[in-house]
């Protein structure tokens, strides 16, 4: 059994001074998660969401924002 690793990425908005998250869409088909981790330690801890609550952060950011 191979396993897949994560594929870290910022978004393109993360221009804001280092308060940034990364995530790892890759895992989304294979396992069914987003792994998130705090883009300045990237050895830290992650935090592993499903797929429901990736999209309600990402509604929740989006709502914070206007």
């Amino acid at each position: 059994m191979t396993t897949e690793t994560p594929r870290w990425f910022k978004s393109s908005y993360s221009e804001n001074g280092g308060v940034c998250i990364e995530v790892a869409t890759n895992l989304t088909t294979t396992r069914g998660v987003v792994p998130v981790r705090d883009s300045k330690n990237p050895h830290g801890p992650v935090l592993t969401l499903t797929l429901d609550a990736w999209a309600e952060l990402v509604e929740f950011a989006r709502q914070a924002t206007v």
